[in-house]
């Protein structure tokens, strides 16, 4: 059987082939309803299937936007992918997915893979010091918006979230309830000039204990991101004599670290122990208790990078624009910090 074209589906519709291309990009120019309609109907009837490649070929660009995330195991990365590809659906493109595993070196293997696929744009969450990601972004003269975290060594476009004021928020919050101090999990190898948000997030809980007139010395924990590792610290913290009666996590999935080493102490939370995260990921409102944590608007923030990546005012005359857009964050009140009653039974 012959292959159908699009010079095929014209023929049926009645139309051009400009047409039916605009129809199949949705653009660049309008089409009438009535000759849509038409399109599409012929599109069935043939059985026509784009080439994609040869498209690709002809505009050296794909329908792929590239993202590259830390972990898609962790679920504040998966969620924030997940959001990142419905947006994307609805412009019309796909996503293709690469973990860099919080390495450099893996980071700028994507970078490279995914750039020379030409893809339309590519979205990155950087967790490392991005400097030789930054020489690989030059170097190919790519459109690239940062999510969730802007590197000094990489400035391009980002959408980025209130980090500082989001853990503030959470540390006044557990302060209001009478604790004498509220101890901080943050991040391992993490420092002010990388723009890592966990960063953020340890400064946001110093500001609030300093306007308190509280100490932070001796009161910031490095721990590991992930909650398996971040249990067995909290072990060892919450055995001490001088445990913490308060503990702000860096993120959700060291929270529930938290969680898991207190009910294996026999520490009750909030009684015993008040706990709050930062990420707001959906397995924060099943935890037991449930994690009161600091949430963000992720489907917003997902839209407005996968827009900006498919912007072409992203470049003016040749050189690109620095923009930066931060979006604000919230507290989400939960059970883990004290408020509320447990339901009865």
């Amino acid at each position: 059987m012959a292959r159908v074209t699009r010079d095929d589906v014209a023929r049926l519709a009645g139309t051009s082939t400009a047409v039916v291309s605009y129809v199949i990009n949705n653009g660049p120019r309008p089409v009438a309803p009535a000759t849509r309609e038409r399109v599409l109907a012929a599109i069935k009837e043939l059985g026509y299937r784009p080439d994609r490649v040869a498209q690709a070929m002809a505009s050296r660009r794909t329908d792929l936007i590239g993202l590259i995330v830390p972990d898609a195991r962790q679920p504040f990365f998966a969620e924030l992918a997940h959001a990142v590809e419905q947006a994307a659906a609805e412009r019309g493109k796909m996503v293709l997915v690469g973990n860099s595993d919080y390495l450099d070196e893996r980071e700028v293997h994507y970078l490279r893979a995914f750039l020379g696929m030409r893809v339309s744009g590519l979205i990155l969450i950087s967790q490392g010091p991005s400097e030789h990601a930054a020489v690989e972004i030059d170097a190919w003269d790519a459109r690239v918006v940062l999510l969730h975290r802007r590197p000094e060594a990489i400035d391009d476009v980002a959408v980025v979230l209130d980090d500082v004021g989001g853990a503030q928020l959470a540390t006044r919050h557990l302060l209001e309830h009478g604790h004498e101090y509220v101890a901080c999990l943050g991040g391992i190898d993490s420092t002010p000039e990388s723009g890592d948000p966990v960063t953020d997030h340890v400064e946001g809980w110093s500001r609030a204990m300093e306007e308190a007139g509280r100490s932070v010395e001796g009161r910031l924990f490095q721990a590991p991101y992930n909650r398996y590792d971040t249990y067995r610290l909290a072990l060892e913290l919450l055995g001490r004599p001088d445990r913490p009666t308060a503990v702000f996590c860096s993120t959700d999935d060291q929270a529930f670290g938290v969680l898991r080493a207190a009910r294996e102490l026999g520490l009750d939370v909030p009684q015993d122990l008040a706990v709050a995260g930062f990420d707001d990921v959906k397995e924060a409102a099943l935890t037991d208790p449930p994690l009161t944590t600091v949430g963000s608007d992720r489907e917003g923030m997902a839209k407005a990078a996968v827009d900006l990546v498919l912007d072409d005012g992203l470049r003016v005359a040749g050189s690109r624009r620095q923009r930066v857009r931060q979006f604000p964050a919230g507290l989400v009140v939960r059970r883990s910090c004290g408020c509320g009653k447990p339901p009865q039974r």
